[in-house]
């Protein structure tokens, strides 16, 4: 990690965790686990307190159903300890993409690389 990636993931939330964070998951913290993606929670000692260290980007659209639902207290069963039960037509959890590059792109819209030709559509331009 360079100086810089030190500098700014110490002083902004959007780079990692900020020092505060650090220190408080230094001396507070209890790792109760790690999701797929890395992204490693926490809880105190009386467990008033759940939290997340993500391992990349900030994103709160990177944690799964299973991690969310022990974050805000829907329920207290670690997902390590008891999964979440999944139907078997779910499809697997995927971060939102809006505003990346990887973001969907409809076809026509103009955004698109391979802009598509209207035959329905007939441009006005003055005489």
């Amino acid at each position: 990690m360079s100086i810089k990636d030190k500098f700014l993931s110490a002083t902004t939330w959007w780079h990692g965790q900020t020092l505060s964070t650090r220190l408080f998951t230094a001396r507070h913290g209890t790792k109760v686990g790690e999701d797929d993606q890395g992204n490693i929670f926490y809880r105190n000692s009386d467990d008033s307190r759940r939290w997340v260290i993500y391992n990349g980007l900030v994103e709160a659209s990177r944690i799964g159903a299973d991690w969310h639902g022990w974050l805000h207290r829907t329920f207290d069963d670690l997902p390590t300890d008891k999964p979440l039960v999944h139907k078997s037509w779910e499809k697997p959890h995927h971060e939102n993409m809006t505003g990346t590059p990887l973001a969907y792109v409809p076809p026509g819209s103009i955004r698109r690389a391979d802009p598509v030709e209207r035959s329905d559509y007939e441009a006005w331009s003055p005489e």
